[in-house]
């Protein structure tokens, strides 16, 4: 009895939390929809652990909190071109840090659903303005990855060097969204496999636009990533 009723509690305590932000009249119901059901997933997940660097940006690796965490910061989701071309979404500082706006793209791009969620919430780092709304770095020209191929968007596929499309911090968009995945990926206790792949996958390509070394090292070191067996 007293284990089904630790179960129940668990159930009640890390079930989907209603986040508090608005959807804006323009925002069409087949977009609102999406976006709940990934704010939803996101509300959902559970771990019994974190790395240092989720608990300095996010805190703990629940959805409670995750969900607290993106209500401090955005509170309106409008639908606005984000400058055009192939944007998924965006902050617009002069239209106030706290509206995110969401573009066609959100639904219209074949992405895992923990995707979706890394972009929301990268987005949802450029609305600190006490910490200049974390600019995004210009990537080196040229950009190559470790096997020397050009690296690309994996939402667009479009070349990234010479964009403001990169970070020289683990704190800033691409390295929080980063840290997100990569912990999703490792300790999500309520992820399943897919979910956990998909993390994995699209962690691992937001880390390579982490062009500092000392940055990626310390996120290498973060994920356990750079361990060596013995």
């Amino acid at each position: 009895m007293q284990k089904l009723l630790s179960v129940l509690l668990s159930a009640i305590l890390f079930s989907a939390p209603a986040f508090a932000v608005k959807f804006e009249a323009n925002v069409d119901p087949a977009l609102r929809q999406q976006m709940t059901d990934d704010l939803n997933f996101i509300g959902q997940v559970q771990g019994p652990q974190a790395t240092p660097l989720h608990q300095k940006v996010f805190g703990a690796l629940n959805g409670p909190n995750y969900a607290k965490w993106f209500d401090s910061r955005i509170v309106s989701i409008g639908k606005n071109a984000c400058g055009g071309g192939k944007a998924v979404a965006c902050v617009i500082p002069m239209l106030g840090s706290n509206r995110m706006w969401v573009t066609p793209n959100y639904t219209q791009f074949s992405h895992p659903q923990i995707s979706r969620v890394s972009v929301i919430y990268h987005e949802a780092r450029h609305s600190e303005v006490q910490n200049g709304n974390w600019s995004h770095a210009t990537c080196p020209t040229p950009f190559k990855d470790a096997n020397g191929n050009d690296v690309k968007s994996v939402w667009t596929g479009a070349l990234l060097q010479g964009e403001p499309a990169c970070d020289v911090t683990p704190f800033g968009s691409y390295g929080s969204a980063t840290i997100l995945l990569k912990n999703i990926a490792i300790n999500c206790a309520n992820c399943n496999s897919k979910v956990r792949a998909d993390a994995n996958l699209y962690g691992n390509d937001q880390l390579g636009r982490v062009i500092n070394p000392q940055a990626k090292a310390a996120m290498l070191t973060d994920f356990g990533m750079n361990r060596r067996r013995r």
